[in-house]
């Protein structure tokens, strides 16, 4: 069965509302078994609406939509879809029953408009919303079949899990089982050229590289008639993928981030940590704090961003500070070996920079930047070249530096 997503929203084709449904509604439609090749939006006008019916139902058997089941006159999927299928619309009293109580019971007074909301043809399949008003429902005709989902995602879960997904497994044909691998260390091209043969020559399972903001991630997808089956088609191509990609390049799995894999990393071995930072202003230490448990291994970080600051808080000499500068790997060092006495951790972690986007020299430009990490009674730097506006460098600098961590304590 191939399926189509069709959002319905001016408000997200203005780029007001992020269509978070249309991940949804694909990764679940991904563990029926179900094939989504295309994913469209259109705005609240009936003629381009009653187009991209036309459009999607040339190409898809299935058609889910979001979005438009609301009582006011712009709210038009539902009626477009009737339209489409020729089909005559009658109260539905039981959903208009449910309509009425939901008011009654939020101490509101229900417009006329409302029962609009309670319109179906007579051989709908309702869906009951139990988080709102707009009930959905399901067309089936001439072997295509319509569902029409509410556009609020609190609303469109529940209903999708609790009366779409029973409707569809009768269609389930096998499942897609997928694993994401998280890269960090290697570029996109290269990571991709290092597994070129196997992107060229896949079948099943298949693997796709994204690019995300400083690493990359491989997607894994096998199609089997059982999950257990997916998970044993995948283990051969995943392991050849990490044999020559690397573990260390192999940060993890699924939806885990870089700094929870780290942290997890500090308080399993238990070593404590602290911060000091410049150009990154606290970054580094919200990346840690984010991660529940931290307390017990995160001692404290400093924002030292004046050459003050420095030396009062850190103990950074003010002849390093005059002979090499602030931004210099003498100085990340000075600042993470001062944050690691004094607050006394196992671990201090720097970094010092130029973010830009003035401040820049031939010798200095913006993007330099120098990271420091104290470990085991030894001070090392690294210097990174980056690229991209302040907020960019500044969290490039954060990745990379507690990817540098990460890798120390492997």
């Amino acid at each position: 069965m191939k399926a189509e997503i069709l959002a319905v929203g001016t408000e997200i084709l203005l780029g007001d509302i992020v269509n978070t449904n249309a991940q949804y509604i694909a990764k679940r439609l991904a563990d029926l078994g179900i094939t989504v090749y295309h994913q469209s939006v259109v705005g609240d006008n009936p003629e381009r609406l009653l187009e991209a019916y036309r459009l999607a139902f040339s190409r898809a058997d299935l058609v889910i939509t979001t979005g438009g089941l609301g009582p006011t006159k712009d709210d038009l999927t539902k009626e477009v879809a009737f339209e489409y299928f020729g089909k005559k619309s009658v109260v539905h009293e039981a959903s208009l029953k449910i309509i009425e109580d939901y008011f009654k019971k939020s101490n509101r007074v229900m417009v006329e408009s409302n029962k609009k909301q309670a319109y179906f043809p007579v051989d709908a399949v309702i869906l009951p919303n139990n988080n709102g008003t707009a009930p959905g429902c399901i067309i089936e005709e001439n072997k295509k079949i319509v569902v029409l989902l509410p556009g609020p995602p609190f609303e469109m879960k529940p209903m999708f899990e609790e009366s779409v997904v029973p409707y569809l497994k009768k269609f389930e044909q096998g499942v897609l089982v997928s694993k994401v691998l998280r890269v960090i260390g290697v570029g996109e091209s290269s990571a991709a050229e290092m597994i070129g043969d196997i992107l060229d020559t896949q079948t099943n399972p298949t693997v796709a590289p994204y690019a995300k903001e400083g690493e990359v991630t491989f997607r894994i997808t096998s199609k089997a008639n059982t999950y257990d089956e997916g998970i044993k088609l995948m283990e051969p191509m995943e392991a050849e993928i990490r044999s020559r990609l690397g573990n260390d390049n192999i940060y993890g799995e699924g939806n885990v981030t870089l700094e929870s894999v780290l942290c997890e990393m500090l308080v399993n071995k238990k070593l404590t940590i602290s911060t000091a930072e410049s150009c990154t202003g606290g970054m580094v230490a919200a990346a840690l704090i984010s991660y529940p448990g931290i307390s017990s291994v995160f001692m404290e970080g400093a924002v030292t961003y004046t050459n003050d600051a420095k030396i009062n808080r850190l103990g950074v000499k003010k002849e390093t500070l005059d002979k090499y500068g602030a931004v210099s790997s003498e100085v990340a060092a000075e600042m993470a070996l001062g944050i690691a006495k004094t607050a006394g951790t196992s671990i201090g972690i720097s970094t010092t920079g130029i973010a830009g986007p003035g401040g820049g020299s031939d010798e200095k430009p913006v993007g330099l930047v120098y990271v420091g990490l104290y470990i085991n009674n030894q001070v090392k730097t690294k210097m990174l070249k980056l690229s991209g506006d302040r907020q960019k460098v500044r969290a490039r600098a954060t990745k990379q530096l507690l990817d540098w961590v990460r890798r120390e304590l492997l």
